[in-house]
């Protein structure tokens, strides 16, 4: 499949991106455009990177998923999910636990400091050493906010991604959970497109679901996981147990063009087409 079709008229300086096909047993059936080493800011795909270091740390008995650590009794697991309460930037509690899907970055940084705590390391350190070097991630870091201050290339999102469909850092029962809807069916707000009723997410990680308008594409199943960054960047992937055809699909996408009204018919297009060759 070629990517140049699909992206070498987005109007940014500089675009990359790659896509792993259903069939990806290896490198051979991935696809790439634009300069794979290419370090950009993530802004909030950093939560999904952040994420996986938390789960870790849970896996290790640093917390557990159920460990209150945030406003009100709110848990680790709250905090993931944005369950908790928190505000987008803002430690204040704007709702009660549980009662709405606040997507949050303070609640990020939140768990973080937790970490730390009860660690003894700097979270910027536990997720390279956990995460980032075991996988051969060299230019990706957490350096600000883990809730949206990383930094990584395509090469690098790629080998996580592959990870994520296939985990050898983390029990594949965590990351199942992961990508599972925690909480029921909570509304909640997707930044730039609106309230969604429900608003589907895991530890972490958003699920497509039903949301309308969305940054995934049309065609593409209800279990696809990921997240965007106001960056202008997204990864999304299809679970390997997906009942999906396309189980197994993931791509990465950044970009240096802040996300805005640009982005939001360009991405939908974008994933709807590359989606529906994958089909």
């Amino acid at each position: 499949m070629e990517l140049a079709p699909h992206l070498r008229d987005w109007p940014a300086d500089t675009v990359a991106a790659a896509l792993i096909t259903p069939s990806a047993a290896d490198a051979s059936s991935t696809f790439t455009f634009g300069d794979q080493d290419h370090v950009f800011e993530l802004a909030s795909v950093t939560k999904l990177l952040s994420a996986y270091a938390f789960l870790m740390a849970v896996e290790e008995g640093v917390f557990d998923l159920d460990t209150p650590c945030g406003p009100e009794g709110s848990t680790v697991r709250h905090l993931l999910a944005h369950a908790s309460g928190v505000g987008f930037d803002t430690r204040e509690p704007q709702k009660p636990v549980g009662e709405r899907r606040i997507y949050s970055s303070a609640g990020y940084e939140i768990l973080a400091e937790h970490l730390e705590a009860e660690t003894g390391m700097t979270f910027t350190d536990y997720a390279a050493q956990g995460v980032f070097e075991p996988l051969g991630m060299s230019s990706t870091e957490i350096y600000g906010s883990a809730g949206h201050g990383g930094r990584s290339s395509v090469d690098n999102l790629l080998s996580f991604a592959r990870e994520l469909l296939a985990p050898t850092l983390l029990a594949e029962t965590t990351v199942r959970e992961a990508f599972t809807n925690q909480y029921s069916d909570l509304r909640g707000i997707v930044p730039g497109y609106g309230m969604q009723k429900p608003c589907h997410w895991g530890l972490g990680f958003e699920i497509k679901d039903s949301k309308d308008p969305h940054w995934t594409g049309d065609g593409m199943p209800a279990d696809t996981v990921g997240h965007f960054g106001m960056a202008g960047t997204y990864l999304w992937l299809v679970p390997a147990w997906s009942d999906s055809p396309a189980a197994g699909a993931a791509m990465v996408a950044l970009t240096d063009r802040q996300f805005g009204d640009w982005a939001k018919p360009l991405w939908h297009d974008t994933n709807t087409r590359i989606f529906s060759e994958l089909a």
